[in-house]
This record gives structure tokens, C-alpha cells and sequence, in this order.
């Protein structure tokens, strides 16, 4: 059950709700739960949770146009800029505050799906294991 928590607070965080899964991440690490169990189940969840971002720019695409908020010409020159630059942009999908709006961008600019869930785990995978990796080296 620690586990199924842990994956689901971790795809809220990713998502725009005001939620951080590092403290529950660190606390299951220190009640001695599997440090490989908890890093694979925060890293699932948090990605998925960006991958839900991801559709809701894909849907909202329209809707934004719609508003007037998206021209054909800003949506061109942005779509340029991100295939050149969306890799390097979604590495920072882990920073809280950033992160989730560049995994919405991700999917209005209808950034290539495979390469943003590589991107995307290794960025959160990367800051679970580190997180992960500091908690031990600073507790044993």
C-alpha cells in the first residue's frame, strides 16, 4: 500500500495540484521501505502525471486558440523553438514551479510523445534517485 501512495502523490505533484512527493519519498526511505520499489514507483507516478499534462495541452490546444490566447503564427515560431530546444527544456520537468507548465507546453506544441516520456522519467527518475542516494550517504 506504501508503494500505490507513493505513485499516486508523486502523479499529483506532477500534475497542477499543490502537492510535493519528496517528503512522503524520504519518509518511506527512512521507515526502511525498498529504496528500488519507492524510487520506481515515484518515478512511474510523477511521469505519468507529466504525461497527463501533456494531454491536457494536446486537448487544450484548441481551446486556447479559441480564446485567442494562440495564433497560427505564435504557435509556428514556438513549435520551432521547442523542437530545437523541447529536450533541453523538459529536463528541467523535475523543478517545481517550471516543471509542470513545460510538460503542458510539451503537448500544446504536440512535442514528439516518445521522446518526451524519455525525457521525462530520466529527468524525475534522475532527481528520485539522487534525493534517494543524498538521504543514505547523509544517514549512514
Amino acid at each position: 500500500m506504501t508503494y500505490i501512495i507513493l505513485f499516486l502523490v508523486a502523479f499529483g505533484a506532477a500534475t497542477f495540484l499543490p502537492l510535493g512527493s519528496e517528503a512522503l519519498y524520504l519518509y518511506d526511505l527512512e521507515a526502511g521501505y525498498s529504496f528500488f520499489f519507492l524510487w520506481l514507483f515515484a518515478s512511474m507516478g510523477n511521469t505519468l502525471g507529466s504525461v497527463l499534462n501533456y494531454w491536457l495541452g494536446l486537448k487544450g490546444e484548441v481551446y486556447l486558440k479559441r480564446k485567442g490566447y494562440l495564433s497560427g503564427r505564435k504557435m509556428r515560431k514556438a513549435k520551432e523553438v521547442f523542437d530545437r530546444f523541447g529536450g533541453v527544456t523538459l529536463l528541467l520537468s523535475w523543478v517545481p514551479v517550471i516543471g509542470d507548465p513545460l510538460t503542458f507546453i510539451a503537448g500544446v506544441l504536440r512535442y514528439r510523445f516518445m521522446w518526451f516520456i524519455m525525457i521525462v522519467f530520466a529527468a524525475k527518475a534522475t532527481r528520485y534517485a539522487v534525493i534517494g542516494f543524498l538521504l543514505q550517504s547523509m544517514s549512514g
